[in-house]
């Protein structure tokens, strides 16, 4: 914790992560100096901390890096400006006129009223509660991130025999990680027909350890009193329901859950700011500013990225653009452009473009699996933007500019659509 006023701040961000600190180190560059940061952790980092695993900052920093290592470049970069932090501090609400109330064991209760706030309060693992498996609550049930806590940051072993539900990337990593630590993972099941992780952490942590991988299979019960003895898992069929006759029981006393990441958006509803309903962040505009003025969200708790890379990109972003409605004011447009998903794409980010003359990235994700893909943005009939790819895939966030040039004098709704080509 470092010493500062903790009632007045020109810029606060909520949350200490990599995208806060991203963001703040951005904004400071931008001319903004007077920033305050918020984690609740006991140190800056957030989750990466317990990320021991390599595979971090190759777009970045252009080498390999645990996830320490990564935080580490940047929680020096904040201490190199003097930006100040708070750490163990729990951030109560965020106003919509951006008076952010706060608490710590140091300061008691307090507010600051910003001129503008950045949220980077991450996201959160789905639990057993929000998949309803049935079965008692037996010991041995973990979400795959509480397990990676467990074994690279307490030095715990959870389980010998483990099941793993889920193919999201953290689930992979824990695969390699419990066998790696004498544990032996005897299936990691996939509710869906594809992972929903990177193909490389498939070859790397399933394939390489000989870990077998059962698409279109879930966990259909759970045994076990007072601790897991094992589960029950079958196929489902095409609208995802459980086909009996295919159950079969594994013995097991470890479960881990990997069922998806929840943008951690509580303190985001509370403020009255809109959501997106597909990727449950906010809507945000291409400075990454939301419906409510000077209000700005980045990272994971905008939408979930696959990269921490991906992460900062965003939250510089989200830390320039608040520095410079500090610095310059309110840059909506009167007409803004609405971006709405077509075809096998599922979300995009921004949903809005405010069109200022300047070049916008997209992200977005695609549904299913999508073999020979076209990607078309249009307004109306009118094609602006295509791009071809061999494969999109849901566990792979895609992107693509649509030049300034192209924006020039369009207004109302743009789609944008993939398609398998020819169809």
């Amino acid at each position: 914790m470092t010493d500062t006023n903790v009632t007045k701040a020109r810029l606060v961000i909520v949350g200490g992560g990599p995208a806060g600190m991203a963001a703040a180190i951005a904004a400071y560059d931008a001319g903004v100096t007077d920033v305050l940061l918020l984690e609740r952790g006991n140190a800056l980092g957030g989750i990466l901390l317990q990320c021991i695993h390599n595979g971090f900052g190759l777009h970045r920093f252009g080498e390999e890096l645990s996830g320490p290592e990564y935080a580490a470049r940047y929680e020096a970069e904040v201490k190199k400006r003097n930006i100040p932090f708070l750490t163990d501090t729990m951030v109560l609400s965020v106003d919509p006129d951006r008076t952010v109330t706060a608490m710590n064991s140091t300061h008691g209760v307090f507010s600051v009223k910003a001129d503008a706030v950045v949220l980077a309060m991450g996201c959160r693992e789905r639990s057993r509660g929000a998949l309803s498996i049935p079965g008692k609550r037996p010991a041995g049930i973990y979400t795959a991130g509480t397990a990676q806590r467990y074994v690279n940051v307490q030095g715990y072993l959870p389980g010998k025999e483990v099941v793993i539900l889920g193919s999201g990337d953290i689930g992979l990593i824990m695969a390699r990680r419990m066998t790696l630590e004498g544990a032996h993972v005897k299936a990691v099941c996939e509710l869906m027909p594809y992972s929903g992780g990177l193909n490389r952490n498939i070859v790397q942590c399933l394939k390489d350890f000989d870990i077998p991988l059962m698409l279109s299979h879930t966990v259909s019960k759970i045994h076990g009193d007072t601790r897991l003895t094992g589960v029950s898992i079958a196929e489902v069929d095409e609208k995802l329901r459980v086909k009996p006759e295919t159950e079969q029981y594994i013995p097991c006393d470890t479960l881990l859950l990997s069922c998806g990441l929840l943008p951690e958006n509580e303190l985001t509803k509370e403020a009255g700011i809109p959501l997106d309903a597909i990727t449950g962040g906010a809507t945000v505009n291409e400075h990454r500013e939301t419906l409510t003025e000077g209000i700005f969200a980045c990272g994971n708790v905008l939408h979930v990225h696959d990269l921490v890379d991906f992460v900062s990109e965003e939250a510089e972003l989200a830390g320039k653009s608040a520095a410079d409605y500090i610095l310059r004011g309110a840059r909506k447009a009167a007409s803004p452009i609405t971006v709405k998903p077509a075809g096998k794409v599922r979300y995009t980010v921004p949903q809005r473009i405010d069109g200022e003359g300047e070049d916008v990235r997209l992200f977005f994700r695609v549904g299913a699996i999508v073999d020979n893909a076209v990607l078309t943005v249009k307004q109306g009939d009118t094609l602006l933007a295509t791009k071809k790819k061999r494969r999109m895939t849901p566990g792979e966030m895609e992107s693509f500019v649509l030049p300034a040039a192209k924006l020039a004098g369009v207004s109302g709704e743009l789609t944008v659509c993939v398609e398998s080509e020819g169809k």
